[in-house]
C-alpha cells in the first residue's frame, strides 16, 4: 500500500499578503488527491486538521497512523469523516462493513482501531474523500446518506448563487467532537458559493471541489475581507482556509463542493459576515 503525506504549517495574514501566486498555491492548495491505489494525507497545523483521499482500485487500502500523529492507530486521538465521490465502495471499521455509494458519508468515531477502504468494481473505484480532526471523546460510527442530511436551500438564479447545502456530519445528524462536513450543490446557471462571504475566527475550513466539468474551473477567493486573494482550482482539488480567511468561489460552470471544518464551536451559523460591497 502506498501512503503519501505532507505537513502544512500555519501562516499569518500579514505573511500571506506578501505571497505571490506560486507561494499561495503551495501553502493552501491541495492538488494531488484521488490517486489510484494511494492514501494521500495533508496534515495542517490549522486546528491539526487532516485532509486526504483513498482510492482502492487494485486492492484494499488501510488507514494507518502517520508519523506526525505519534500514535499507534490513526484514530487513537481523532475522529474521521468520509464522503464517497466515486464508484460504490465499502469502509470496514473494526470488522463492520459500511457500504457507501456516490455522495454517501460516514462518521468514524475516535478509538476505532481498523479502517479499511475497498471498491466494489476496480474499473470504477470508490473515491473516498477524508477529513479528520482531534477528538476528546468517542461517539458512535454512523453512515449518513445525502437523503438523511439537513437540507438548506439558499440564494437565487438572479444572483447566480442558487444552491442546496446538505449538512451531513453535523451535531443535529450525528454526534461529533468538533468535525463537521457537508456538501453544497449549485443549481444549473449558478456559479457563486458562500455569499455573503464571512470568516469564523473560531474554526478553520477546507473546501473540496467536485463535479467541475472538464475544461472548466473554479476561482476560489480567500484572505482577509479587506485584502482578498484568489486561487484557480480544478476538479477534485481542495483548498485550506485559515480562521482569518474568507472562503468563497465562482466557477465557469455550476459545480459541487464538500466543506469540512473544525474548531471550538459546533454552531454552524457562528460566522462574521462581510457585506459584499465591503470586500476588497
Amino acid at each position: 500500500m502506498s501512503v503519501k503525506y505532507e505537513v502544512r504549517y500555519a501562516s499569518s495574514p500579514e505573511a500571506v499578503k506578501q505571497y505571490d501566486t506560486a507561494a499561495l498555491r503551495k501553502e493552501f492548495l491541495v492538488e494531488d488527491l484521488m490517486k489510484s491505489d494511494e492514501l494521500v494525507l495533508v496534515y495542517s497545523h490549522y486546528d491539526r486538521y487532516i485532509t486526504g483521499s483513498a482510492v482502492p482500485a487494485k486492492g484494499d487500502l488501510k488507514l494507518e497512523a502517520i508519523d506526525p500523529l505519534k500514535a499507534e492507530n490513526f484514530l487513537d486521538r481523532r475522529e474521521l469523516g468520509v464522503i464517497n465521490v466515486g464508484g460504490d465502495g465499502t469502509v470496514t471499521v473494526d470488522g463492520v462493513n459500511y457500504e457507501l455509494t456516490y455522495k454517501d458519508a460516514l462518521y468514524v468515531a475516535k478509538d476505532s482501531k481498523s479502517v479499511v477502504f475497498s471498491s466494489k468494481d476496480a474499473s470504477n473505484p470508490a473515491k473516498f474523500y477524508l477529513n479528520s480532526a482531534p477528538a476528546h471523546q468517542a461517539f458512535t460510527t454512523k453512515k449518513i446518506t445525502k437523503e438523511q442530511a439537513n437540507k438548506i436551500e439558499l440564494g437565487s438564479l438572479e444572483t447566480a448563487n442558487h444552491r442546496v447545502v446538505n449538512q451531513m456530519i453535523v451535531s443535529s445528524v450525528v454526534e461529533t467532537c468538533q468535525l463537521q462536513m457537508g456538501m453544497t450543490e449549485l443549481k444549473t446557471g449558478s456559479v457563486w458559493n458562500t455569499l455573503p462571504s464571512h470568516v469564523h475566527d473560531r474554526r478553520m475550513e477546507v473546501y473540496f471541489y467536485i463535479e467541475v466539468p472538464e475544461e472548466q474551473s473554479v476561482c476560489h477567493f480567500m484572505g482577509q475581507t479587506d485584502e482578498t486573494r484568489h486561487i484557480w482550482m480544478q476538479n477534485e482539488q481542495a483548498v485550506i482556509s485559515p480562521p482569518w480567511s474568507i472562503h468563497s468561489g465562482a466557477g465557469t460552470s455550476n459545480y459541487t463542493f464538500i466543506w469540512g471544518m473544525a474548531g471550538e464551536n459546533l454552531d454552524y451559523g457562528d460566522m462574521d459576515v462581510c457585506p459584499i460591497q465591503e470586500l476588497r
